[in-house]
């Protein structure tokens, strides 16, 4: 589904991004009353690509068009982990970051979780594996069938995340809606 008047039936659409240098998964769900749809999940694919600069202009440029598509009032993000390389680290933060700047643009909140929260958020399980996410996330969204690559089920994993992190959030605040919160508590708002 990506035609603006379907999008536009929608309460909320949340952006979930799995960073990565190599494929960068995203997923797109929409939010109505206590029902989570899926709109759309797919990959940037970076393979092909050699130089990490031209590897972050089309990160930028492919998630300035989603951003464009889809309309997201909110971004999620999958959290760098702490690996051993040093390197791949900081590859993938330029990765996160630019896909942020895409979202910055166009003043859309954005939102990070570690993956172990986004594994314990979904599966109940913050230790499961990637196949364990990718059920849920189909159970979830109804999915009939599985998305291409793990990358893009990490990513609506990851948007899921958001959207009952969220409730919890405004249950345990007592805010009636994800934009009084905000009113009331900017800090929490990533610029």
């Amino acid at each position: 589904m990506t035609d603006k008047k379907d999008i536009g039936r929608f309460e909320k659409i949340i952006l979930g991004i799995d960073p990565g240098t190599n494929i960068m998964g995203y997923g797109v769900i929409g939010i109505k009353g206590k029902e989570i749809q899926y709109i759309a999940g797919d990959i940037i694919d970076l393979r092909k690509i050699k130089s990490q600069g031209e590897k972050l202009a089309e990160i930028l440029i492919s998630c300035q068009a989603i951003v464009r598509k889809f309309l997201p009032d909110e971004m999620a993000l999958e959290a760098p982990f702490f690996g051993k390389n040093i390197q791949s680290m900081l590859k993938l933060g330029r990765a996160q970051g630019v896909a942020m700047a895409s979202a910055i643009q166009h003043q859309i909140p954005i939102f990070e979780y570690a993956p172990r929260k986004i594994k314990q958020s979904i599966t109940g399980n913050g230790n499961a594996s990637k196949e364990q996410l990718e059920n849920m996330v189909m159970s979830l969204l109804k999915l009939k069938s599985r998305p291409k690559f793990l990358d893009s089920s990490d990513a609506l994993g990851v948007a899921i995340c958001h959207h009952f992190q969220s409730n919890v959030l405004l249950q345990n605040t007592g805010a009636k809606s994800w934009s009084s919160f905000l009113k009331n508590n900017p800090k929490r708002l990533i610029p």
